[in-house]
C-alpha cells in the first residue's frame, strides 16, 4: 500500500536562507516542534529526530525576499495522525504560535503559521485515503472551517514531545508568475499528476498522493525569475524511484536541461531550484 512517505515521488528536505539562524532555528524548534540534529555557524539541520527535513543556511548579506516574488509559499510539516496534531494545536496555543489560519480540506486538516522570516509553514495530517473523493482524476480539496475544538479532543491527555517519528514533509506549495509554465515544468518535465486546479493554483500530485508540489499566482502574479542570493527558499529536494528519475532525466536531456546520474539538479521557470535524487 502506498503511502504519504513510499509514493513513488516524495518531499525529502527543504532548504531556507535566513538572516538571523539562531531566532529562526529556535522557532522551528520550539514552536513548530523540529528537533535539533546538526548546527554550526552556517547551517542547522532540522528534523524529526532520525531524519533531516529542513536545513537553515546563514547568509547575512542575502537581499530580503520580497512577499510578492516567486519563490516559497509553504513547507507542508505532515505528522503521522490526527492525535499528534491535536496534540500539536494544544502545543501552539501554549506557545502563542503565530497561526494565520486553518482550513479543513477534507483530505487533511491543517493548520497555518509564518516563521519570523515570513516563510509560510503548514502543519497537517491527513484523513483516512478511503475519505479522499476523486472525480475525473481530480481530487477534492476544499478550504472549510476547522473543527479546533474536536481536533483538540483527539490528543488524549499525552504531551507534545516535539515531532513524533515518521513525521515528513508532505508537500511544499510554491509561488509563480504564472500558472501554464509552472504545469508545463511540474507536470512535463517532473512528470507529476495534476490533482486539483483551484483559481490561480494547481496542484501535483504522485501515486495517488493528495499533491507533493503547488504552485500559485495569489500573490506573484507576473512574477519574474527569482534574483539571488536572497532569503527564503534555497532549495527543494525531491526524493523518486528509479523509473521516475530515470523519466525525468530523459525529459531533462530533450529540454536541454543538465543532470549528472543518480542527482538531477534545475531550476523552475522562475529559478526556484530543484533536487530530485533516488530514495
Amino acid at each position: 500500500m502506498l503511502t504519504a512517505t513510499t509514493a513513488p515521488v516524495t518531499i525529502g528536505r527543504v532548504a531556507l536562507t535566513v538572516h538571523d539562524l539562531d531566532r529562526v532555528s529556535d522557532f522551528y524548534q520550539r514552536v513548530v516542534g523540529l528537533h535539533l540534529l546538526t548546527s554550526d555557524a552556517g547551517e542547522v539541520l532540522l528534523g524529526d529526530g532520525e531524519t533531516v527535513l529542513l536545513e537553515l543556511r546563514r547568509d547575512a548579506e542575502a537581499r530580503r525576499r520580497d512577499p510578492r516574488e516567486a519563490g516559497l509559499f509553504h513547507t507542508a510539516f505532515l505528522l503521522p495522525t490526527r492525535e499528534d496534531l491535536g496534540r500539536w494545536t494544544r502545543h501552539a496555543a501554549a506557545a502563542r504560535a503565530p497561526v494565520v489560519g486553518t482550513a479543513d480540506h477534507s483530505v487533511s486538516e491543517a493548520i497555518y503559521l509564518t516563521d519570523p522570516e515570513g516563510n509560510g509553514v503548514e502543519i497537517y495530517a491527513d484523513r483516512p485515503r478511503s475519505a479522499w473523493r476523486w472525480k475525473g482524476g481530480q481530487v477534492e480539496m476544499p478550504s472549510d472551517p476547522l473543527d479546533i475544538e474536536d481536533l483538540l479532543a483527539s490528543a488524549g491527555t499525552r504531551p507534545w514531545a516535539g515531532f513524533p517519528a515518521g513525521s515528513a514533509i508532505g508537500h511544499v506549495h510554491l509561488q509563480v508568475g504564472a500558472i501554464a509554465p509552472a504545469e508545463a515544468f511540474y507536470a512535463g518535465v517532473l512528470g507529476l499528476d495534476i490533482t486539483c486546479r483551484y483559481p490561480g493554483g494547481t496542484f501535483y500530485g504522485s501515486g495517488g498522493y493528495h499533491h507533493r508540489l503547488a504552485t500559485n499566482i495569489w500573490n506573484s502574479r507576473g512574477a519574474t525569475v527569482r534574483s539571488a542570493p536572497s532569503t527564503g527558499l534555497a532549495n527543494v529536494e525531491i526524493e523518486a524511484d528509479a523509473a521516475t528519475l530515470e523519466a525525468v532525466s530523459a525529459r531533462m536531456a530533450l529540454a536541454g536541461l543538465s543532470d549528472r546520474p543518480g542527482l538531477l539538479s534545475l531550476r523552475d521557470p522562475w529559478g526556484t531550484p530543484i533536487t530530485i535524487r533516488a530514495h
